[in-house]
């Protein structure tokens, strides 16, 4: 397994770990100038400046885009929303080819809604994703499906464990690794009693392109805004990059954290001093 002892260049953070407080050019500057390697910004940050300043901003300060957050759900209620949110990804895919992306992330949609319940649900997420991979190759943007943790099935994600993406990404590009594949995150994959061989299966099948890192607090008070900083949780982070880098993935280690009520409270140089001491020591 690689060390990130003084590798922070193979480290990347996440824009959501510092709360989306600042414009984004600042946020640039802030993880540059902390050391790291990468960066995986939002939709909405670029958007607010345009893909083109954005882009010019990451070449400035010498980051690589690991990841763009993020899509709009695949699974809808109704065919108008189907359409403007693929017309939504479809624009998230230029500006993921503009900033030179290793990867466009889907977050799929839950079943809330959704004619046809989880079902339905899921058979729209394939159609989705069938639709999207087609104009991901035509720029040449790989799409990343993130499986969310099944707590999420409900209003975010029917995608809910590894092995479950991988037979999506065989079910839409069979053999084509290189333009689909998994995002896969420690905060919603660790608990599975299948983890091991479903990566092994995932890297066996070329198709890890994104690796996320937090950690799951033992008294966690909201499933979504309460993510723990690397160390403080329960998740063998170790042992869960071991498995992930015996299936073959090199890319970098990006930390995402959501913490509306602690680490977004807290100065961005101060959690970003933070992650890359536990980055270092807890991962």
């Amino acid at each position: 397994m690689r060390s990130l002892e003084g590798q922070l260049h193979l480290c990347a953070i996440n824009t959501a770990t510092l709360g989306h407080r600042e414009p984004l050019a600042k946020t640039l500057d802030r993880i540059a100038r902390a050391g790291f390697g990468g960066v995986a910004p939002w939709r909405r940050e670029v958007e607010a400046i345009g893909a083109t300043a954005a882009a010019r901003h990451l070449r400035a300060v010498g980051l690589t885009v690991t990841g763009y957050c993020r899509s709009a759900y695949l699974a809808t209620c109704d065919e108008a929303e189907r359409r403007a949110n693929m017309s939504a990804n479809i624009k998230a895919l230029d500006d993921a080819a503009e900033l030179g992306a290793q990867c466009f992330v889907l977050v799929v949609g839950g079943a809330h809604g959704v004619k046809g319940g989880l079902v339905g649900a899921r058979s729209q997420v394939h159609d989705g994703v069938a639709e999207l991979y087609l104009e991901a190759r035509k720029r040449g943007v790989p799409l990343a499906i993130e499986p969310l943790h099944p707590t999420y099935a409900s209003d975010r994600s029917v995608v809910n464990t590894i092995r479950q993406a991988l037979a999506l990404c065989e079910s839409v590009a069979p053999g084509d690794n290189a333009m689909l594949g998994l995002a896969i995150d420690v905060y919603h994959c660790w608990w599975d009693p299948d983890l091991a061989s479903s990566i092994a299966s995932a890297g066996q099948a070329g198709r890890i392109l994104g690796y996320h890192v937090c950690d799951w607090l033992a008294d966690t008070q909201d499933r979504l805004m309460d993510r723990g900083m690397m160390g403080d949780g329960v998740v063998d982070l170790p042992g869960f990059r071991h498995l992930i880098e015996l299936a073959g993935y090199r890319g970098m280690v990006e930390v995402e954290i959501f913490s509306e009520q602690r680490w977004w409270k807290v100065a961005p140089d101060e959690v970003l001093s933070v992650c890359a001491d536990r980055l270092q020591s807890a991962c």
